[in-house]
């Protein structure tokens, strides 16, 4: 090829490379809209009379400014990293928190509420945020997104945004597994069934209202969460190996029906997030990782406490909370949250971008 034609054949190389970019920026993701329980409640369970709080030390004390926000962690959230990595804003405000507004809700906003789930039953428990409240305060919002922004960009934010679902652990570890009302109803094969049918209804619905990108977390491997191990009478402080399957078996239903919703609905994209195997890595390879302790949280002994059982009078807290797989009983440590969203991000921005 001679040096003319190379001349002419590169520049066009670099103008379909900028014309590439720009189309990569253009289909932006507008904000991200949380729902789900304590995995991504960012502080909005701070605002009803519930004992499931912890917007008090040591919660907190490594996120930006040292502040117990209400997230169940020692800092940042799995929404909070996505967001940021999606060119948002670090931090997803909660929406009933007073001091933010609908200009701060237009980039993100977070419905969820620490232990609720699909099921109403669930959230009675604790007198928390049923999700078919989180989608009526959803329902309020887009009137306020509307009144705020107009009609056709409030719509484009809607359609656009990214919608980051996590919920269901709590329907078996904080009912089915310990109350006897469901247990009595179902055999836990029914109970899943049962959960996965309010799980679809959730999509369809959030669907009907304008929501076309969604990320929805399955189950992580409930049986090694510390509060678990410790309540594991028969195998002392090992994974109840029994809840595990439970939750793979979920999870397998779960990715079913995502594809079956992927394929009926028009427009819908849904990404099943799956955080089992590398939560269960971080568990059984913790040295490749960093970690020291995966069998029991930051917070106090680490065997049970979580929410108002993990404060600032509890002793034996651990200085290194980024040693520990878990923060507290229950919830991941921020520095895990942040090892699941870098493995996540990837692949939803394969995805939505």
């Amino acid at each position: 090829m001679g040096m003319g034609m190379a001349s002419i054949i590169i520049p066009w190389i670099f103008f379909i490379q900028i014309l590439a970019i720009t189309s990569i920026s253009e289909a932006k993701v507008s904000a991200i809209i949380v729902f789900g329980d304590s995995s991504v409640d960012s502080g909005n369970n701070n605002y009803i009379p519930t004992i499931a709080k912890c917007n008090f030390e040591p919660y907190g004390r490594d996120f930006p400014g040292g502040i117990p926000t209400g997230r169940f962690c020692n800092g940042r959230l799995p929404p909070d990293f996505i967001s940021e990595a999606f060119g948002l804003k670090p931090v997803i405000p909660a929406y009933l928190d007073p001091h933010f507004s609908i200009s701060d809700f237009a980039t993100g906003v977070c419905f969820a509420s620490a232990a609720t789930g699909y099921d109403n039953a669930t959230a009675d428990i604790l007198k928390v945020i049923p999700l078919w409240k989180e989608v009526e305060y959803y329902k309020e919002y887009q009137k306020k997104l509307r009144a705020y922004l107009g009609d056709r960009k409030a719509n484009k934010v809607i359609s656009d945004a990214l919608y980051v679902i996590s919920i269901g652990t709590n329907d078996f570890v904080e009912n089915y597994y310990a109350l006897p009302r469901r247990k009595s109803q179902f055999t836990v094969q029914q109970y899943e069934d049962f959960i996965i049918r309010i799980a679809e209804n959730f999509v369809r619905q959030i669907y009907s209202l304008g929501a076309r990108k969604l990320s929805l977390t399955g189950l992580p491997p409930m049986g090694c969460l510390p509060v678990e191990r410790t309540t594991n009478l028969e195998d002392p402080l090992n994974c109840l190996e029994e809840r595990n399957k439970v939750a793979l078996e979920f999870n397998g239903k779960l990715k079913a029906t995502v594809a079956k919703l992927n394929k009926n609905l028009p427009g819908l994209k849904v990404f099943f997030a799956d955080p089992y195997e590398l939560l269960l890595e971080l568990i059984t390879k913790p040295s490749q990782y960093g970690f020291d302790v995966v069998d029991e949280g930051c917070c106090g002994t680490g065997l049970l406490e979580t929410g108002i059982l993990c404060n600032r009078h509890t002793p034996l807290t651990c200085p290194d909370a980024d040693k520990f797989v878990f923060w507290d009983s229950i919830h991941p440590s921020q520095r895990t949250n942040k090892i699941i969203s870098d493995q996540l991000v990837p692949l939803l921005k394969q995805l939505f971008l």
